[in-house]
Formats: C-alpha cells, structure tokens, sequence
C-alpha cells in the first residue's frame, strides 16, 4: 500500500511539474511573438514553445501548448484561431521526431524545418486564399514573384508563403536542437504527463526485447481505438458541420434579406414621391435629380453587400427607369425608359402595379442570383408611385460561406488534434500499458528459459507491475495475480516430484551402467569420464553455436544424462570376449561389435514400455552408433557425416579418447599428446570436425576430468 501510495504521489507530481512545462512552453510563443510583432520582423516564433515542450514531454503538453497559445492570441488577432490547428499538427510531429531522434542529427534537423515549413507556410496560405481569395500588396514577395512571369498568382502566393515561413522554422528547430543539447534527459520525465502509478517502459515488453521476434498483429488495439475515436469524432463533427453550415446559410440569407429591405427604405426616405413624375418628363434634367441620384449612390456604395440599387415605376408594359444607380453615371437616354420585368417578378406584378408592399424574392435570371427587396414610394396623399429596388448577389456570399467553412474546420482541425492527442494517451495509460505489460510479461517468462523453476521471481515480477487503472484491467490483473501464485505453488510440487523421478531414472542408468562396467575387467570409471568428456563437448558446440537447430536444453540434458548407457549392448557379451587379455580374433571382434546393435534393442524396448518424449531415445542413438565413422567406415550401419546422430558423433569422441588414455590388458595407456594427436588425426575421416574442434579448445576441462581419475 505505501508503494502504491509512493507511485501516486510520484505521479501527482510528475504531472505537476508537465503542467508547469507547459505554462512555460505558452509564455515563450507569446513572449517571442509580442517581440518580433514590436520589432516589426517578418517573423512569428510562436511555435518555438510547442516544439521544445514537444521534444522533451511528448505529443500531449506540446499539443496543449500549441491550441492554447492560439486560443490566447485570439484574444488581440481573431484570425489566429485559424492556425490553431498547424501549431497543434506540428507538436505531434516534432513529438515523433524527437523520439526519432532528428534533432540530434544535420539530416534530421533538416528534415525537421523542411516539414515546419510545408505545415505553417505550405498549409497555413491555403487559409486566407481560400477565405479571401488572392489579393497582392504591390509591394508584398507575392507581387513580386507574380511580376517576375515565372509564377502564376497561386503559385506566387504559397511560395511566397513558404520563404517567409522558412526563417521561423529554421530558429525554431535550431532553439529546440540547442535546448535539447543543454537539458539532461533525466529532465524529460519531469515534462510528461503520467497517470499511472508505474511508468511505461519499466516492465519487459515481449515486442521488443533485443533478440525476440515482434508479436505478429494485423493492427494494434491503439491504432483500433484511435480509427473507432477518429470516425466517432469524425462523424459527428461533419454532421454538426454541415447541419451548422446550413443554420449558417439560412442565417446569412435572412440577414442579407434584411439588409436588401433596409438599404431599400433608406433609399425609398431620399426620393420625393411628388417629383418622380417631373424626373420621368424632364428625364433627369430637373432640380433635385442629380442630388438625389447622388444620395443614393452614397447608400448604395456604403453597403458592400448591396450589389444594385435602382428606382422603378411599375406599369403594365414593364418598370421605367426612374434611377439606376448601377453604373457611376446615368445617360439621359436611360431614364424614363422601359424594361421587361423579370422572370422571378411574374407573380408579383398584379401587387406592384396595386401598389402594395411584397416580400423579397429570390431570382435567378440574366441579371444573375439576386435578393431583391422592393420598397414603395409614397407621394403626398399616400399614393405608391415607383419602387426602390435594392438587389444582394448570392453570389458574392460564396465568400462568407467559404470563411466560415475555413473556420469551422480550422478551429474543429486543432480541436480535433488536441482531443485526439489526449483520447491515445488516456488509451495509453489506461489500456496500452497495462495490456501490454501483462502480455510481454507473460510471454517473456513463458520463452525465457532461465525462469524456469524460479516460480517466486515470476510472481515477484507480476506483482511488480502494481496496475492501478480502477476498472476490469486492474481486476484482470488481480486475478491473474491470484492465479500465478496458484500455478506457482503447484509448479513447484510437480518440480519436486519430478525432481524425485529424474533422480531415480539417473539412479536406474548408473545401476545399469555398473552391471555391464563390472562385467568388463579394466573400464575403470569409464562411465564417468566418457560422460564428462561429452558434457565438455556439447556444451563447447553450444557456445560456438553449431548445430543450433538441434542443440537445445534438453538436447544438452538428455546427452549427459544417457551418456553412461553407450555400452550397454555389451551385456550380451560373454566374459571371455569382453575380458580376452588379448587380441581379438576377426570372428571374436564380429562378435564384439554386436554390442551396438544390441544396445539398440534394449533400449528400444525400454522406450515402448515408456510413454511421451524421454531422454533415452538419445541413448539409444548413443548405443547405436557410437562406433560409426565420419567417413562411413564404421559399423554397424556403416553411416556417414550428419547422418549419424549428433549424440552418437558426441560420443565418439568422448569414447576413443577414454579409451586411448585409459590402459588395458592389452595396452597401457598413451600419453596425453599422443591421445590428443590420435584424436586430431582422425578429424573429417573417423571423427565430427566440429566436435574434434571444441574438444581440442577445452583440453584445459578435460586435463581436471583426467586429474580426478588420476590418470596425469
């Protein structure tokens, strides 16, 4: 428990100090930002915060850092709220870059600025482009590099964009790069944020411990959750969009309606009704026309939306121009004339030839897509005697709609980063890191041959992950807890009994072992030291890493372990042949070598009365084939090279060694050098090169088995 609580505290603190990170990350972009906007450089150095908090505290507080630094500036700069999102975008990718390792190199530092760039100058001129379309300052790099004839107008703009962005990125990467020269990495645990009691990484992963090969998977459970949150977030997003979209268009075309109906009235206040006549008759030429032509022109040109402004006299051939306040001046030959009525003002000519007030249409026609608000003009009795027309291009409200799309995404974009961000780290936590420390715990000491029998230090180190995620994970883990202390204790009651059993299989193998050596007058010890010879062997052959494919642990165990059983055959042998002081005839060494094949029944036959995979099928290769030569010479079978057994081939060595610096009644024994040069003779003819090989690099363990014998 005061573990747990330790790891708690750790972590409350440890977030604490992310959190103050963080802060500091925000006041570098707005400090750095506020001095070069003073200084007037063509600058920003608003991002230098979000990389180096990146950098050293991961994708999350440099996430943080970015969206709330734009938030903050959009407190003085509205548009900066736009751009929340590439700050947000290039915080995960320094974050990824810094685990790389591109800060620490030239081509990664490179590569670093080249992205920045692409990101704030490459993306961030899509924006105003597409909300306000091209527009060149005479004296802006995009003028001058659309005058140069080498560009067109886009290609101007987002190049232009992109040189002016370079700078900044290229200090921004290189104040990261110095910063995280100077910062000891032991400094960087302080700047992530961590809300589990145990830090990720501190357990063995089975994914990626040197030498283990990666758990094959079609996709990771994070990549699963972060698709499942992109689609949800996704989704919702473009339905609240394009419903928001829609309220926004229904919106803009009230507003405009309106602003059609009011430019209309204000217009409809500054025209005499009692005149209208005299200006049709004098067309134009009469006092007060052309001051009240003017004061229309005013309306008409302070309302940027008002696209046409226009005074009409209803009759019932079509409208006569009263004013038209479209083109700067109006010809003398344009008043007083007539023109068709509109297609989309059919069905309200009988209310305008009345006189009466109607709602603003919506027409499409030669005139192009208009709101048109019509708003009578009243003579002194109270008579309609023309109409002020006030007409809104539909068209032109493209442009709102395309800022607010541009809004709407770049703010839902930064949004979308941030949450993201935040949704894979909780995930992380929460999930990733417990999952996967239990499996890579569990796959490590399944595969780990070295735990095998230490069932307290697995138990140890499963406890030792201490999970505290409060939901099924952490009573999952409990449970498993429960249950490895259970195996474990039973683990260890079938290691005991096993341990009694292969005591007493070792016991019956030297017992049978002994009944043939006391058969045979003068094999002193030979079990033994033929047994030891081979143990050198096999392990020599395990360390220079031949045969791997076959040599394994228990290959190694059940070779040592059968070892004394190679002569076994030799109990079919008469004392008189066995125990002949000297040579053997040809018809007494026939004999001699059914001692081979002999072995081989009698083992064979103690391998069915046996169930499952035992040792003794190595010993009876041992028995076999101990006698076969690498060149093919040998018997019984006469068999060559890696066709004969590995534990046999083992054997063999092991066997005339023994045998050349043991004496007999028919020879004494030979002097070490002599065995040796023996041995090394019949290297690639009668003996394994490779097993000659690593007997003759262990001669320093085979002179202690020979000093134990007293035989040097």
């Amino acid at each position: 428990m005061e573990r747990s609580q330790d790891r708690s505290n750790t972590a409350a603190g440890q977030n604490v100090s992310a959190l103050l990170v963080c802060i500091a990350g925000i006041a570098v972009n707005l400090i750095l930002n506020s001095i070069v906007v003073a200084l007037g450089l063509p600058l920003y150095l608003d991002t230098v915060g979000t990389v180096a908090v990146s950098a050293v505290g991961g994708y999350l507080p440099g996430a943080i850092v970015g969206f709330v630094t734009n938030i903050i500036k959009n407190i003085q700069d509205p548009s900066s709220l736009y751009y929340g999102f590439l700050n947000v975008l290039i915080a995960v990718f320094a974050a990824n870059f810094a685990k790389r390792g591109w800060f620490k190199k030239v081509t990664g530092i490179i590569g670093a600025i080249l992205v920045f760039t692409l990101i704030g100058g490459g993306i961030g001129s899509l924006i105003p482009w597409y909300m306000d379309g091209l527009e060149f300052d005479s004296e802006s790099l995009s003028s001058i590099l659309y005058a140069t004839g080498y560009f067109g107008p886009a290609a101007s703009h987002v190049l232009a964009s992109l040189i002016t962005d370079l700078p900044d990125k290229v200090l921004t990467v290189f104040f990261t790069a110095a910063m995280l020269r100077i910062v000891p990495p032991r400094f960087y645990e302080y700047c992530r944020f961590n809300m589990w009691m145990q830090a990720p990484g501190s357990v063995r992963d089975a994914d990626t411990e040197k030498g283990r090969k990666k758990t094959s998977r079609i996709m990771s459970l994070r990549s699963k959750v972060f698709i499942i949150w992109s689609l949800s977030l996704g989704t919702v997003a473009i339905v609240a969009g394009a419903i928001s979209l829609r309220v926004y268009n229904k919106t803009l075309i009230k507003e405009q309606t309106q602003l059609a109906a009011g430019a209309a009235k204000i217009a409809a206040n500054v025209i005499d009704g009692d005149r209208v006549d005299e200006y049709l008759k004098s067309a134009g030429k009469a006092e007060g026309y052309a001051e009240t032509h003017n004061m229309l022109k005013d309306i008409l040109f302070s309302m940027d939306d008002i696209a046409y402004l226009y005074v009409y006299k209803i009759e019932k051939n079509g409208c006569r121009v009263v004013f038209d306040i479209d083109t700067e001046s109006t010809p003398a030959d344009e008043i007083a004339s007539v023109i068709s009525f509109d297609e989309g003002l059919k069905d309200y000519i009988p209310q305008l030839l009345e006189g009466k007030e109607i709602d603003p249409v919506v027409t499409n026609d030669k005139y192009g897509h208009l709101i048109t608000a019509y708003q009578p003009v009243y003579d002194s009795e109270g008579n309609t005697v023309c109409y002020v027309g006030a007409d809104v291009d539909i068209q032109q409200l493209a442009t709102y709609k395309r800022g607010f799309i541009v809004e709407l995404i770049s703010i839902f974009a930064g949004f979308f980063v941030l949450i993201c961000s935040l949704v894979v780290w909780l995930t992380d936590y929460n999930i990733i890191y417990p999952i996967k420390s239990l499996t890579g715990n569990a796959d490590v000491n399944s595969k780990d041959e070295n735990m095998r029998g230490n069932y307290d230090d697995i138990v140890k180190e499963l406890r030792g992950i201490s999970i505290h995620t409060g939901d099924e994970i952490e009573s999952l883990y409990n449970s498993l807890c429960q249950v490895t202390l259970s195996q474990a204790e039973q683990l260890r009651s079938i290691q005991r009994l096993s341990d009694s059993t292969m005591k007493m299989q070792d016991g019956l193998i030297i017992t049978m072992a002994d009944m043939v050596e006391n058969r045979d007058s003068d094999t002193g010890a030979h079990i033994q030291k033929t047994a030891a010879y081979v143990k050198i062997i096999v392990e020599g052959l395990k360390k220079k890493g031949y045969y791997n494919e076959k040599i394994n642990q228990k290959f190694m165990s059940d070779v040592v372990r059968s070892a004394p059983l190679h002569d076994v055959g030799k109990i079919n042998i008469s004392d008189e042949i066995l125990n002949k002081p000297g040579k053997l005839t040809d018809e007494e060494y026939e004999i001699m070598k059914t001692h081979t094949t002999a072995g081989r029944r009698i083992l064979e036959h103690v391998i069915e009365t046996l169930e499952g995979d035992n040792y003794l099928k190595e010993a009876r290769n041992m028995a076999a084939y101990h006698h076969e030569r690498w060149d093919g010479k040998g018997y019984p079978e006469g068999l060559h090279g890696e066709v004969i057994p590995l534990s046999a081939r083992i054997m063999s060595v092991a066997d005339v060694f023994d045998a050349l610096t043991s004496a007999r009644v028919y020879k004494p024994a030979f002097p070490l050098e002599k065995a040796l040069s023996i041995i090394e003779e019949g290297k690639g003819t009668q003996f394994d090169p490779k097993c000659v090989e690593v007997f003759m690099e262990s001669l320093d363990e085979v002179k202690v088995v020979l000093r134990k014998y007293n035989q040097i």
